[in-house]
């Protein structure tokens, strides 16, 4: 099923949906209207039991994202990158999705779409993409969220130098320090990237949901509160009790493929 929004194309094809940018008038910038559009279309996805998202530019794109749109920075000394932020919803969107969101990334990618994209569960890259952090080349006072996650994905050494210089780092740079999942030539990108998507569609889409919000609640706090630990074991004991859970294991003994249905 495809179809096509004033500045996103999208489309769902066996359990996996791809959203694709696609304002180049504007380099793919990160607008309201833009942000407002993906949001729509994964609340529509989470309803419609997608079990992995594709976020990516068009094939052949020279910039996957410019970042930020910069016309509609304030300009009247109100802080541009509060909690509201559209950008910081859609990172939140992201995040809390019930599946995987793999970024799917061609040509460059800039300032805060280096935030977009890291905060995807998996990035495929095209080896010759870049990623530029630029709030201090366009004076931008970036929000401490913001980089508390370059922070956390690339470390202190590398987090200095992408924000101090502004300066591009290439995607086997990123590649080498745990940024990005797999960096390949461009004509593998599209069939890479689906690979990893076919596999996680296989799997229980129960277990993978529980165990991304896991993985977000552990990269995210030093230790697990007891309401919280509660509510993940609440979790862990709805897919114990799953038809999937007695699909999984009834495929295991019968030696064939499970059909998981997310029930």
């Amino acid at each position: 099923m495809e179809s096509e929004m004033a500045l996103i194309c999208t489309e769902t094809s066996a359990g996996i949906g791809s959203i694709t940018l696609n304002n180049p008038r504007k380099h793919n910038a990160l607008s309201t209207a833009l942000i407002e559009e993906i949001c729509a279309v994964m609340e529509q996805m989470r309803q419609d039991d997608v079990r992995v998202v594709i976020l990516r530019a068009p094939a052949g794109a020279k910039v996957f994202s410019a970042g930020h749109d910069i016309g509609e920075l304030p300009t009247n000394g109100r802080d541009p990158l509060t909690y509201n932020d559209p950008l910081r919803l859609l990172v939140r969107t992201i995040e809390h999705f019930p599946a995987p969101v793999i970024a799917m990334v061609e040509g460059s990618v800039w300032g805060g779409a280096c935030e977009l994209v890291m905060s995807c569960d998996l990035i495929v890259a095209a080896e010759d993409s870049t990623f530029a952090i630029t709030p201090a080349k366009l004076g931008v006072p970036y929000n401490i969220s913001g980089i508390q996650r370059f922070l956390k994905a690339g470390g202190m050494t590398l987090c200095v130098e992408m924000l101090f210089t502004a300066q591009p780092s290439s995607a086997r740079r990123l590649l080498d320090r745990g940024i990005v999942n797999h960096a390949v030539p461009r004509d593998q990108l599209e069939i890479v990237t689906k690979g990893i998507a076919g596999q996680i569609v296989k799997n229980s889409p129960l277990v993978v949901s529980l165990l991304k919000e896991e993985l977000r609640l552990l990269s995210a706090a030093h230790n697990l509160g007891p309401e919280t630990f509660e509510r993940v074991q609440a979790m862990r004991r709805e897919i114990y009790d799953s038809e999937d859970y007695q699909e999984g294991i009834c495929a295991f003994h019968e030696k064939r493929s499970p059909q998981f249905r997310g029930r």
